[in-house]
């Protein structure tokens, strides 16, 4: 039923109205999609093409063959013997299944179980996910779980002959399993051909669309990819709306999250050297290092001290008393490759610094953020985290950024931001999204023209330039 002329657009939501001030990352709904059928029959050869043509380095392939519930000794000797069934709902363990994805819907980090079937065990391995925006489930048993069915955005069943799918099996459990041929045929017969008819072929009425003939039905599969990208653009409009409105709120930034580097006229002046054309490369990075140090040393300002636990000798032999220790340890985050022009002089003053990296690029042709990659340490428990980024133009890498370091369990009120060029209206979408974040500026603009200040439409202000020339590639 099409919804009411008096109700909102779907993209501008009352709910996601309600939310105009909180950033919601694209990974924290993601579309989940349920591919299941016999085994043999081709889901994951469907589910390859999914992944193929919708071309997303963020989506997820979610096997339930690593969601089989660990054997007990006397288990695992009747599965060595093929006389285990592993074709039963019984057999996997339904509720880690149903968790991970809700933890996966979450946008939390999760980790995945391993199975191994030449053990018939789960291993001690597990694969850590986090960010995906696309979610494919495969497995016979997909869309059995009614939990789950309700988590999933669309439903695959594909539909194969029972003998298409005997031979397939035949040769991927020779090939890829390295079974023997007589403990296969058996097994068919006694477990999975049962199975199949009693548990697995009723999931198919919970599907929203059936592929006869399986894998081979490419028109059918085009069909499926044209509607997963239409959703998958829905949601990238939805996510650059919601990014627009956190820009366009007119509260007043709080000044007392950011703290600016006085305008001296030594600043002026290494500014002037970084604006300029003919500046060398080598006096380019020489000043910004200059310019990092300072900022780097201001947002080393907002880490705890406590008093030293022990007396202070002088080599003079003087006694102080009043020393002060760091009583928090300092993570530092680059925003590839942005904030890579930090990591000398963040080097020189903490050497010894823990270093993760994010890559976030934006869509070539939407222009939304999207997050490529995550290496983050492990955060200890009420650490500092120095965020760094060169320039915050639209302020929607950082955001990003600083949800993604959010979600790995840092408090927000730990987290400093540390930018060279800052755009005003960039720091109002930080900021409205993320109100107890503090940030170190060296150089501010103005969304509004003010005498003897740089607006947001400078093109120093409005295009990313520092990177490109710190590193030589402009």
């Amino acid at each position: 039923m099409s919804p009411s002329s008096s109700q909102p657009p779907a993209k501008f939501s009352t709910h996601t109205d309600l939310q105009a001030n909180k950033y919601i990352p694209p990974w924290t709904s993601p579309y989940i999609i349920g591919v299941a059928g016999f085994s043999g029959s081709g889901k994951t050869t469907v589910a390859q093409k999914i992944i193929e043509q919708i071309n997303q380095p963020w989506t997820v392939l979610l096997s339930m063959d690593n969601f089989y519930k660990p054997l007990t000794p006397e288990q695992r000797e009747l599965a060595y013997r093929n006389e285990f069934d592993f074709d039963t709902p019984d057999a996997y363990d339904l509720e880690a299944f149903y968790n991970c994805i809700i933890s996966l819907k979450e946008g939390k980090k999760t980790q995945v179980p391993v199975y191994s079937f030449a053990l018939h065990n789960r291993t001690e391995e597990s694969i850590s996910i986090y960010g995906a925006n696309v979610i494919i489930v495969e497995g016979i048993y997909s869309l059995y779980d009614p939990k789950v069915l309700a988590l999933m955005d669309t439903k695959i069943y594909v539909d194969t002959d029972l003998d298409i799918c005997y031979s397939r099996r035949l040769l991927r459990d020779i090939v890829e399993r390295k079974r023997d041929i007589e403990g296969i045929i058996e097994q068919w017969d006694k477990f999975v051909k049962p199975s199949s008819v009693a548990s697995v072929r009723p999931t198919m009425y919970n599907a929203d669309i059936v592929i006869p003939h399986g894998s081979d039905n490419t028109k059918a599969i085009d069909m499926i990819i044209k509607h997963i990208r239409k959703q998958l653009q829905k949601k990238s409009e939805e996510h650059l709306a919601h990014l627009a409105r956190l820009g366009r709120m007119v509260a007043p930034i709080n000044h007392n999250n950011i703290r600016v580097l006085p305008r001296t006229n030594q600043l002026l002046g290494m500014k002037s050297i970084i604006l300029n054309r003919e500046t060398s490369n080598d006096d380019f990075i020489f000043y910004f290092d200059r310019i990092a140090s300072m900022l780097i040393s201001e947002a080393l300002e907002l880490v705890h001290y406590s008093p030293a636990p022990n007396d202070i000798v002088t080599p003079s032999g003087y006694i102080i008393t009043d020393g002060v220790v760091q009583a928090q340890e300092v993570v530092a985050v680059n925003i590839i490759k942005s904030g890579d022009c930090f990591m000398k002089s963040l080097r020189k003053i903490i050497p010894e610094a823990i270093v993760g990296k994010v890559l976030i690029q934006s869509d070539s042709q939407t222009g939304e953020p999207q997050l490529h990659t995550e290496r983050l340490p492990q955060f200890a428990s009420g650490c500092k985290v120095l965020l760094f980024d060169a320039q915050v133009i639209s302020g929607a890498a950082a955001t990003m950024a600083i949800k993604v370091i959010l979600d790995h369990d840092v408090e927000e009120s730990e987290i400093v931001l540390v930018v060279y060029l800052a755009s005003e209206t960039g720091l109002r979408r930080i900021l409205n999204a993320f109100p107890h974040v503090k940030i170190v500026v060296g150089n501010l603009s103005a969304i509004e023209p003010k005498e003897g200040q740089d607006n947001d439409t400078d093109w120093w202000m409005s295009m990313r330039f520092i990177d490109a020339r710190y590193f030589g590639t402009d």
